[in-house]
């Protein structure tokens, strides 16, 4: 009697309408989302070094021998346009490391394609020593390994009218995948017995076992990053998520009024090349920037776009300077300093979802936590699939009648 008593002591109560709704959400929702959070995370996990990768594969393209002055930016410029031949330079970044080579990007889209590589026309660079003007290698970044990586996480290779609500909508059901699974995770008393079981592997335990805490476990102390990177993608995503990020951090629901400025009819023939006065003249209002973008002028009315990132792998943080292209005069500043909160975040959300605001610690985080997502629905999968298994088993075998004729 007294075995008996300790083993219904011991047995599950009920649980509740809400717990079985989340269970049932977790569950359902897990093995809709699976493949695509899978895919997700892989890729977001093999972005996060893109950078230092590419500079060692592209090495000999990327890097030159310093010298003592670079040549204008309209003369690089010009030899990198022959080199493209009839695709238009869309942008140059111009580094300050003294041995880097300058970058001088060509890129067209087509919206009517179904898919990545219809989307895309061309994406190329012109890598130039920016001390001989030598072209230095070219670079296919359509159908490089990240770009293609790139475009998967945003949107599986297709369009983005199409592929990224898929991507969205996943990252959603992902989101509420974290909520749900703390809740399930979260022990109903804090024994010593429950804490081991929720903050800690059994690694000397069944494979089944291990899976379980690997699960469970690694779910738990993934959770906060976790939010922020599926957040994050999130704010590029959906529109009304990216004016409810906007409205939370700047307190208006007012979106501030950028100032149009354009280059007129020059009036009077410029003392020199105007793309090489502004790149000048933007120079020492840069004194902190690690790499200067330009955008030339692309089309009559046009301005010269001109700023400066202030390391090697952010983007937030930059002022912006357009000069009419007919004289290089300056007509137009932007100060990062002077946006609300709204826009200094939406600004940031680039370098917050690959880590790279937190430099290269930031960007192992990501990646590890990234690594972790790509695992819960594989783990998750095998979880529901042993309790498939099991629950086949316990289904009585049917006994044979004793013919007694």
């Amino acid at each position: 009697m007294v075995q008996r008593k300790k083993k219904e002591a011991h047995k599950p109560g009920k649980k509740s309408l809400a717990r079985v709704v989340v269970d049932k959400l977790h569950l359902w929702l897990g093995l809709a989302s699976g493949i695509i959070v899978l895919i997700i995370s892989v890729t977001g996990c093999l972005f996060v070094f893109q950078r230092e990768i590419s500079e060692m594969v592209y090495r000999q393209e990327m890097f030159v021998t310093p010298q003592e002055h670079t040549l204008p930016l309209s003369e690089l410029k010009a030899g990198a346009q022959k080199a493209l031949g009839d695709k238009p330079v869309l942008s140059i970044t111009a580094w300050r490391a003294p041995d880097r080579a300058w970058e001088f990007l060509a890129y067209k889209a087509n919206d009517t394609a179904l898919t990545y590589f219809g989307c895309v026309e061309y994406y190329e660079a012109i890598m130039v020593n920016p001390y001989t003007g030598a072209v230095t290698g070219r670079i296919d970044y359509k159908n490089s390994f990240f770009p293609i990586v790139k475009m998967i996480h945003w949107s599986l290779l297709l369009n983005t009218r199409y592929g990224q609500p898929i991507v969205g909508w996943s990252t959603f059901v992902f989101v509420i995948l974290l909520i749900t699974g703390l809740i399930m995770w979260w022990p109903k008393r804090w024994t010593k017995a429950a804490r081991d079981q929720s903050f800690k592997v059994k690694w000397k335990a069944s494979f089944k076992r291990v899976n379980y805490d690997l699960h469970n476990v690694l779910g738990f102390y993934s959770l906060i990053i976790a939010l922020v990177l599926a957040l994050t993608g999130m704010v590029w995503a959906f529109t009304w998520f990216q004016k409810a990020v906007y409205v939370a951090a700047a307190g208006t629901t007012e979106a501030p009024v950028a100032k149009q400025v354009t280059s007129g009819p020059a009036t009077a023939a410029a003392t020199g090349n105007p793309l090489d006065i502004a790149f000048n003249t933007v120079q020492p209002l840069l004194k902190d920037a690690g790499r200067v973008f330009v955008y030339p002028a692309a089309y009559p009315e046009g301005v010269h776009t001109m700023g400066g990132y202030r390391g090697k792998d952010i983007y937030f943080g930059s002022d912006e300077y357009q000069f009419d292209q007919y004289t290089g005069k300056l007509v137009g500043h932007t100060e990062y300093k002077k946006k609300n909160g709204g826009e200094k975040l939406i600004a940031m959300n680039y370098d917050i979802h690959v880590g790279a605001i937190g430099g290269l610690p930031g960007k192992i985080i990501a990646f590890v936590i990234s690594f972790i997502c790509a695992s819960l629905p594989v783990t998750g999968f095998y979880i529901w699939w042993g309790k498939q298994k099991k629950s086949k088993k316990k289904v009585a075998k049917p006994v044979a009648r004793l013919n007694t004729m």
